[in-house]
This record gives C-alpha cells, sequence and structure tokens, in this order.
C-alpha cells in the first residue's frame, strides 16, 4: 500500500512482466456518494483518448466477494511524485522549478479546456449554479462534520455566501489539482506526465479549481502558521507565487481578474481545504478509524481560522 492519503486505499501490485496500480474505498464509515470507484474509472477512461496524462484503464470490478469493496486496476506511470519535500535524487535547480510551475498551470488549463461532450462526460455535473452549490455544500459538510474542539466558522461561511460570484463557466475539473497529485517526466521534472486522484472530478467553475489548488500553494516567504500546513514543495526556490499562478491561468484562459476579485476564490479554497480535513478528523475524534495521523488534522483546522479571517 502506497502510503500518504487519507482518502482512497492505492496499492501496487508488482507482477514479474510489469506493474499494475490498485485503487479501492477506504474501510470502515463512509459519507454518502463517498468514494465512487466506478465513477473514477469512468472518468480517467473517458479522458485517456483526449489528454495525455491519463494511465491505462485496466478493469473494474464491483463484486464484494473479491476484496470486499469496489475497486479497479490501472497501469502505472513511472515518474517523480513530489511529497513535502523534494526527492534528494532528482535535481531541481530555481529556474526548473519555476518551469514545472508554469507547465502545471498549462496542464490545468488543458483539462480545463477539454469539451465535456467530446469526452462523453457532459452528465457528469449538474450545469451552471456550481458556486452556489460549492458554497452551500461545503458549509453544509462542515456544520455536519463540526466537534466541539475546533471553531464554528460561520463568519466565513456567512461571508461566503454574501460575497460568491456568478459561475464563470462549466467545464471538466479535477478538484485536487496539486503537485503530490501528478507525476513528472523522471529525465525532466519539469514535464508533467500524469494526473492521479480524479476522486473528486466533476463538471464546474474552473476558477474554484484553481481556489482548491491553491490551498496548498504554500510560499517560502509565508508565516510559519501556513508553513504548518504544507504538503507539497511549493517552497523551492523559483517556484512561482499564488499571484503568478493566477495571473498565468487568466491570462491563458482569458478571463480578466483582479485583487478583489480573486479574494472570494481564496476564501473559498481556504475553508474548502477546512472542511476536508475536518471530515477526515471527525472519523477520528467518534472511533471511525485509530489513524493517529488524522488525529493532528485537527489542528490543522484550528490553524486555518486566522489566516481566512486576515
Amino acid at each position: 500500500q502506497f502510503s500518504g492519503g487519507a482518502s482512497n486505499l492505492t496499492y501496487l501490485l508488482a507482477y514479474p512482466s510489469r506493474e499494475l496500480i490498485l485503487r479501492r474505498a477506504p474501510r470502515g464509515t463512509k459519507a454518502r456518494g463517498a468514494h465512487d470507484m466506478r465513477r473514477e474509472f469512468r472518468i480517467q477512461s473517458s479522458l485517456a483518448p483526449i489528454l495525455p496524462y491519463i494511465a491505462p484503464m485496466i478493469a473494474f470490478c464491483d463484486d464484494d466477494a473479491v476484496l470486499g469493496a469496489d475497486f479497479y486496476v490501472m497501469g502505472r506511470l513511472d515518474g517523480v511524485i513530489p511529497g513535502a519535500q523534494w526527492p534528494s535524487e532528482v535535481p531541481l535547480d530555481a529556474q526548473q522549478a519555476r518551469q514545472l510551475c508554469l507547465n502545471f498551470v498549462d496542464v490545468l488549463v488543458e483539462l480545463h479546456s477539454v469539451d465535456p461532450e467530446e469526452a462523453g462526460l457532459a452528465d457528469l455535473g449538474k450545469g451552471f449554479g456550481y458556486v452556489r452549490r460549492q458554497v452551500d455544500g461545503w458549509s453544509a459538510r462542515f456544520r455536519n462534520a463540526h466537534t466541539p474542539d475546533v471553531p464554528d466558522y460561520e463568519n466565513v461561511m456567512d461571508w461566503l455566501d454574501a460575497n460568491q460570484p456568478d459561475d464563470v463557466a462549466n467545464c471538466v475539473i479535477h478538484n485536487d489539482f496539486k503537485l503530490d497529485n501528478v507525476v513528472l517526466d523522471e529525465a525532466d521534472p519539469t514535464r508533467v506526465i500524469g494526473i492521479l486522484d480524479w476522486e473528486m472530478a466533476t463538471l464546474g467553475d474552473p476558477l474554484m479549481d484553481v481556489a482548491g489548488s491553491l490551498a496548498y500553494w504554500v510560499q517560502a516567504d509565508d508565516p510559519a502558521e501556513r508553513q504548518m500546513l504544507r504538503r507539497v514543495p511549493t517552497n523551492l526556490p523559483g517556484m512561482i507565487t499564488r499571484r503568478e499562478f493566477v495571473e498565468r491561468y487568466c491570462e491563458r484562459r482569458g478571463f480578466a481578474m483582479t485583487d478583489e476579485r480573486w479574494r472570494f476564490y481564496e476564501v473559498f479554497g481556504l475553508f474548502r481545504l477546512v472542511v476536508i480535513a475536518q471530515q477526515i478528523y471527525y472519523r477520528f475524534y467518534h472511533g471511525q478509524t485509530t489513524n493517529k495521523a488524522f488525529e493532528m488534522i485537527g489542528r490543522a483546522v484550528q490553524t486555518v481560522g486566522p489566516m481566512i479571517d486576515e
């Protein structure tokens, strides 16, 4: 089993002639509608002919007699997957780090440019109104997962409700696009060769996808409180800033953007990160999982609140 994930479980299947990857839902109590292996398999199978970053899909199985849960198997993409620390055996200077970031943004633009109809994914989402559904949905998820030892975030939810913009588009979005969910070419680590973890992909507003990505984008000059949240090596010399990320993305997509307009997306992205963390921590708090790593996630929920208020 690969370590590091807090949601679906991922395993390496090693055979004499090749290596495969198996994905299955986590054990224990699960949120309704979450961890849908059939949906995850379908999304990647549909995108594979169009987007050159999808692992080969091998097979999906819904026979509980095999593993006790739905699962699917795919080919392994051999390359570099960054963690909290950049792998020491892979050289990356400041110029390469910058180019990696620019390529990373461009791959997100490429994904958002996929025609859902052409991909056979027009029914993946509910159409326009995505921003409203996300604000309502993540607020409800937080309230349902709230535990008495974390802030209630009611002021943040009220602000998001009062300041939400209209959708700018309706396209295929990944919803968890960050550096540890891509595979990089080992010979040229500035080049993305794969996108992983399609569990939360849907049709929606692309700027909300950018907001989700940048919640994880911790810069070298961020305060210590935000540094505690870093899970990917976006603090390396040469890495672009969150502002540069937004500017490049909006330039590529033709979206007009100002600091004032971006504020909603920044707050939403951080709040969404809070809710994801709280849902994981809720399982630990109520004894639904014994993974000690989840206990620390509760501290992250307390840390993000002051950053949002600022």
